[in-house]
């Protein structure tokens, strides 16, 4: 293993693609969860809301910093590995990162820093706006990394001139459906991220009576409704995409005929480590979805009868929760590029010609060095993201600083705690 760079560089970029992607989850799946938050303390003036809305941001805020380390991370060893990927592909399959990359950075930097800054400085619907355009933007940068994905699966709207692939039909990349339909499959199994991440948080405080404001009690009964209503919509994204992964996409025969094609994959056959890899990553993407399935309706059933805010025994399981999703989620993403293998590009480009040759040695050091990077980086966001969800509305990255005193600060809501 220690001897191959080419199994080195695919081990370290599902490494930190896996990484990269349990941040990203998480901003997806809080995003509109705050922004909906915001919007109806703004509409009620509901100061209750007000700290929900610091507390969830708070989380956010560790979790999208975190985030643009390990992407600015990945994109440094997605350059430095796979050189002949961007030889060929660079002016069509980087042309959609690049404006990933502007609008994560130009805008939704923007806008978030003027929303963490902008808290008793603007008017509540100039703030409000600041935090919808962070949404719309984040999901703007989603939408295209999964555009540059989809054109490895799927590629189109390009043509190939001295072996250099130019990008001819934006259109068409754009509207790819191995782009389409990993995008509403990632928007829905991000919402199941950032659910759970709120019913165990909620859980965690309402097991020890700790909701003076009333946010745990929401925060578990919108977690309640989202796994009772998004796990088919999550399955039947990801079971469209499964005819996909049989057929040639529609560019086949630019490079290689169907004698070249079978003299690949007789070339390549991804061997038992990647076979076990594609294997396993189905069985817990399907497992970990069929609990998330079960676990909607039990919490639905619990609800009546006041389980979601008493019943002990319910409530510490559900600590635990976000556990499946993430599974589910890494899973999916083994499962979806082992598919395509032994391609990097489908029928254009395999992955052994799209890796940078290397020697040994250096390939081990480079996997060592992301693989390290990106484990202190996932320890401290864990660690980060627990300590702040334990401390609670006051203890936040963004809790309001001014004294409970002060009519204006935290306390006790003026108004009474409205739940769903």
């Amino acid at each position: 293993m220690f001897e191959d760079p080419l199994l080195l560089a695919r081990l370290q970029f599902a490494l930190t693609a896996a990484t990269h992607y349990m941040f990203v989850a998480l901003t997806l799946g809080l995003a509109p969860y705050i922004l909906t938050t915001q919007l109806v303390a703004t509409l009620r003036g509901d100061r209750s809301r007000v700290t929900a809305v610091r507390f969830w941001g708070g989380l956010y805020l560790v979790n999208y910093g975190m985030g643009i380390l390990s992407g600015l991370v990945m994109e440094l060893q997605l350059a430095l590995n796979w050189s002949g990927l961007h030889e060929m592909f660079g002016y069509s399959f980087a042309a959609p990162l690049a404006l990933e990359t502007m609008t994560a950075f130009f805008v939704e930097s923007t806008f978030l820093g003027l929303w963490i800054f902008g808290w008793n400085r603007m008017g509540g619907w100039a703030h409000l706006a600041c935090f919808a355009v962070v949404t719309a933007t984040a999901y703007a940068s989603a939408w295209w990394v999964l555009v540059a994905n989809g054109f490895l699966r799927n590629p189109v709207g390009f043509e190939v001139v001295d072996g250099v692939a130019h990008l001819t039909d934006p259109v068409s990349l754009m509207t790819n459906p191995a782009a389409l339909l990993a995008f509403g499959h990632i928007v829905t199994g991000a919402t199941l991220v950032g659910a759970l991440v709120v019913a165990a948080t909620s859980a965690y405080h309402l097991i020890r009576r700790n909701d003076p404001h009333g946010i745990f009690r929401r925060g578990i009964r919108y977690a309640t409704l989202v796994m009772c209503v998004l796990p088919i919509p999550v399955a039947a994204f990801g079971g469209v995409q499964f005819g996909l992964f049989g057929q040639d996409p529609p560019t086949s025969g630019l490079t290689y005929d169907a004698a070249g094609i079978e003299a690949v994959e007789a070339a390549n056959p991804g061997g038992p480590l990647l076979h076990a890899a594609n294997a396993t990553g189905d069985i817990t993407m399907m497992t970990a979805w069929s609990l998330m399935f079960l676990l909607g309706p039990v919490m639905l059933l619990a609800w009546p009868f006041g389980g979601l805010d008493r019943w002990r025994w319910f409530l510490v399981p559900l600590v635990a929760t976000p556990f499946l999703p993430y599974l589910a989620s890494v899973g999916g993403w083994v499962f979806r590029e082992t598919n395509r293998q032994p391609w990097t590009v489908v029928h254009h480009l395999t992955t052994a010609d799209a890796v940078t040759p290397m020697p040994p040695a250096m390939a081990l050091v480079s996997f060592g060095f992301f693989t390290v990077a990106f484990a202190v980086l996932a320890a401290v966001t864990y660690w980060l993201l627990v300590r702040y969800a334990r401390r609670g509305p006051e203890g936040g990255p963004l809790a309001d600083p001014r004294p409970p005193g002060d009519p204006e600060g935290p306390g006790e809501p003026a108004a009474p705690v409205h739940t769903y």
